[in-house]
């Protein structure tokens, strides 16, 4: 049983697993989106998060990480990922009536505060709240493996590749998805269509219509099919990690990698397109 985190926070927006990137993951990711922003949304996130912030999504991405062990907080721990009830590696699935079944999920949570961050009657510091929640992104996994000799877990060490130089990190994931590799894949990562189930074609502006239209929580189609998407990896590559007697004197770890990168890229730049609908009207991006 695999608790996974949709590839939104928004991106249900991350890959499978329990437990976060840590913090340079989640940095990493805000870092990214900044850069896709179109200019209504760009405006919103740098004028509610502030100095305090750095008017950046990145710093500000793992606030909900910061806060969720707090007594103020401890309500928010199970919306931080949605705990799959299936049977990797023979089996990998997401299903919201299974899987967050009471509603308390990161797919529910991603639809609340959609509905927040951009509800004018809420206070800035609410809306601030929302904005914070939306930005962050979990993933990895709690699988105890063995590193160079050392007792690790396996979300803890992958993000570690990258964690003494987050803003490079960025800036070369963001050039990729602009010029490099990722730019003929970029606009289907913000599709809806699932490839193991029968869908209509559906985008992020029909959830976010849907959703304020109705002004009610409610499934959301596209969180749904990137937790799929993401959740398939432990079928296909993390349960592969039993293989190896440690994993970073292997091929387990260099293998790991660029499923990282295109997990980061994926969704920091469904976090700006999901951004983009909800205050410039379309996903706005190149």
């Amino acid at each position: 049983m695999l608790k996974l985190a949709s590839v939104v926070s928004i991106a249900c927006l991350y890959v499978a697993g329990a437990s976060a990137w840590g913090a340079s993951g989640h940095e990493t990711i805000g870092y990214i989106a900044m850069n896709f922003l179109a200019p209504k949304a760009l405006s919103f996130v740098q004028s509610s998060l502030g100095s305090t912030y750095s008017s950046s999504l990145g710093p500000a991405a793992t606030w909900a990480d910061d806060v969720k062990s707090e007594t103020a907080y401890k309500w928010s721990a199970d919306l931080h990922y949605v705990d799959a009830e299936d049977n990797p590696p023979t089996s990998c699935s997401v299903s919201e009536t299974r899987d967050c079944g009471n509603g308390q999920c990161i797919l529910t949570a991603i639809a609340n505060y959609t509905t927040r961050v951009v509800d004018t009657t809420l206070s800035a510091a609410q809306r601030q709240e929302a904005l914070k929640f939306l930005a962050y992104e979990v993933g990895g996994n709690d699988i105890d493996v063995k590193c160079s000799g050392s007792s690790t877990n396996l979300h803890a060490l992958l993000a570690a590749n990258y964690s003494s130089s987050v803003t490079t990190w960025a800036s070369s994931l963001t050039t990729r998805i602009k010029s490099g590799d990722f730019k003929s894949q970029a606009a289907s990562w913000i599709s809806c269509s699932s490839t193991t189930e029968t869908l209509s074609r559906r985008g992020i502006e029909d959830d976010i219509s849907d959703i304020l239209g109705r002004r009610a929580i409610t499934p959301l189609a596209c969180p749904l099919v990137w937790a799929q998407d993401a959740n398939a990896f432990d079928c296909s590559f993390v349960f592969t990690y039993s293989q190896y007697s440690d994993v970073c004197t292997s091929a387990y770890y260099t293998g790991a990698v660029p499923i990282i990168e295109l997990q980061m890229a994926r969704q920091a730049y469904r976090l700006a397109a999901w951004l983009n609908v909800l205050f410039d009207g379309s996903v706005s991006l190149p």
